[in-house]
């Protein structure tokens, strides 16, 4: 089996929000004193290639998009056991929105031409938009289950167990397909210290645009469908009143006039 693994370096999501800065003129967020991670639900969806290449063998190869990408960071999945590598990095590719993210992974995908299955992550952390893997299904007219928290391959299928509110749905799809990982599979595993070396000595493919057959102008902040407005980070103000009274209870009572004004009861 042949998976392709798509995955986004970003913003540490666990960060301190004293690291997190908005330029309001190109209405992006920067980091400052934190080193940006691999989506954890990319993780995820690394996490779900590998055991499927652990129960009956397959070829993971993972896909990165952006540009000034961290070699270490990036590099990840192949520490964690994954077998190749492929950045598309280039600046057109900055400022893109779902379409045009799924447009240049569709691309590269079809560059690959041989596969069986496409993971991505439920969402990414910096956006949580989680459209780009039903954006990829589309593209590439492929049959498409989202949230899945296991897969179990068949013979020329799979069986998904997707989240749903009231709790679980069984799907079979047949393959090729686009599936996307949710957390409820489980803790993607480390990094062996052999992994890691294994890693360090591997050099990713790097596409171009030009690699795709794909115009820069249909590619990042050029080929978005979405206009950005405004991207702030919210202010929160808290304020502290104190109900007093002669005694106890006239204070509870003073309390439950409080909440009702306020509509809380």
């Amino acid at each position: 089996m042949n998976i392709i693994v798509c995955v986004k370096q970003v913003i540490d999501p666990e960060a301190p929000p004293s690291s997190f800065r908005i330029d309001p003129a190109t209405n992006r967020a920067e980091m400052r004193g934190a080193n940006p991670v691999i989506d954890p639900y990319g993780e995820y969806a690394v996490e779900a290639a590998l055991r499927l290449k652990d129960a009956g063998g397959a070829k993971v190869t993972v896909i990165s998009l952006g540009s000034n990408l961290l070699r270490e960071v990036v590099k990840k999945p192949l520490a964690m056991g994954a077998d190749e590598l492929i950045l598309l990095e280039d600046a057109a590719y900055d400022g893109g929105d779902s379409y045009s993210t799924a447009l240049a992974l569709a691309a590269a995908i079809k560059k690959i031409g041989q596969y069986d299955l496409i993971l991505c992550g439920r969402e990414a952390s910096d956006t949580n938009a989680g459209q780009v893997g039903a954006g990829v299904a589309e593209i590439l007219s492929l049959p498409c289950v989202t949230l899945a928290k296991r897969l179990e391959a068949g013979a020329g299928n799979l069986v998904v167990e997707r989240v749903t509110s009231a709790g679980y749905d069984v799907v079979e799809v047949g393959l090729p397909a686009v599936i996307t990982i949710s957390n409820e599979i489980g803790e993607p595993r480390y990094p062996t210290v052999k992994g890691i070396m294994a890693a360090k000595k591997k050099e990713p493919l790097v596409w171009k645009p030009t690699d795709l057959g794909l115009d820069a102008s249909r590619l990042g902040s050029a080929g978005r469908k979405v206009k950005l407005l405004r991207l702030y980070q919210p202010v929160y103000e808290g304020r502290c009143e104190f109900v007093e009274g002669q005694t106890p209870e006239e204070a509870g009572a003073n309390l439950a006039i409080k909440l009702r004004e306020a509509k809380v009861i």
